[in-house]
């Protein structure tokens, strides 16, 4: 038995908002929704081979029967990201996304910087650089 990824799947309470960040300031491309026309319950996002998940709150709790235990951005969960060329990341996004933590050298190696999406969930971007 392997493991052969990892995605994260997360809700959101405002579908289009949600996708026109991961799509315009991360640069995501939109792989699979559903329906095949809006409004969505679910969207695929991809980029570079990584994949972020997009679910609709308000849809979610309707099939799952209230879903009690769902939470939009406060689950304690965030992401990280690691990149290839975090500078030019931190270039495009510093000025279209609230920033959490400036790019900066980190003592174990890392060089990285954290943004917020729309929802509050934290996405971290990190290189580690030779």
């Amino acid at each position: 038995m392997k493991l052969t990824g990892l995605t994260p799947n997360i809700f959101t309470a405002h579908m289009d908002r949600s996708t026109a960040f991961y799509r315009d300031v991360l640069g995501f491309t939109v792989k699979e929704t559903v329906p095949e026309q809006g409004p969505f319950v679910f969207v695929w996002l991809e980029r570079d081979g990584v994949s972020v998940f997009l679910n609709d709150e308000a849809a979610t709790r309707k099939e799952a029967h209230g879903a009690t235990w769902l939470a939009v951005g406060k689950t304690g969960v965030t992401m990280f990201v690691h990149v290839e060329g975090v500078d030019d990341f931190w270039a495009a996004v510093k000025d279209r996304a609230p920033v959490v933590m400036p790019l900066v050298t980190q003592w174990y190696g890392l060089t990285e910087f954290s943004i917020k999406d729309p929802d509050g969930y934290l996405v971290t971007v990190a290189e580690r650089k030779a």
